[in-house]
């Protein structure tokens, strides 16, 4: 693997057809896919503008995720929200083993790093539950 112009390039044996390049847009995008599986995970932060793009009817799947690239590696950056009352540290585990095995499935390439930070808690399902039980 290494980093040219911003993309990521494959080396994966021998192969005399060409080389494979990846955005590390792709990256952000297989990322936040993959912790968005994890149950816990409420949701992932986004900025301003994001949030307008998914308001306009476009999913951005990269959000929350941000890819830091280096001569020889990369790192991952996940900003989240978990559901209350979950054990954050084994959240925090699944969504990393997830991306971890998301990007090798995928890409064949690892990262480094892969940080999840935590920037709050929802409380959406005790709500829910505080409905249905004054009904």
């Amino acid at each position: 693997m290494a980093e040219q112009n911003n993309m990521l390039e494959m080396t994966q044996g021998n192969n005399s057809l060409g080389k494979v390049e990846i955005a590390p847009e792709v990256i952000e995008v297989i990322a936040g896919i993959a912790a968005n599986e994890v149950e816990g995970i409420a949701q992932m932060r986004g900025n301003f503008a994001t949030g307008v793009v998914e308001k306009l009817g476009k999913k951005n799947h990269g959000k929350g995720v941000k890819v830091e690239l280096s001569e020889e590696s990369f790192k991952i950056d996940i900003y989240c929200m978990v559901k209350f009352g979950l054990s954050i540290p084994k959240v925090a585990q699944e969504v990393q083993d997830n991306i971890r095995q998301a990007l090798m499935n995928m890409t064949a390439l690892e990262a480094d790093e892969v940080n999840i930070h935590v920037v709050g808690v929802t409380f959406e399902s005790a709500k829910a539950d505080e409905v249905t039980q004054e009904a």
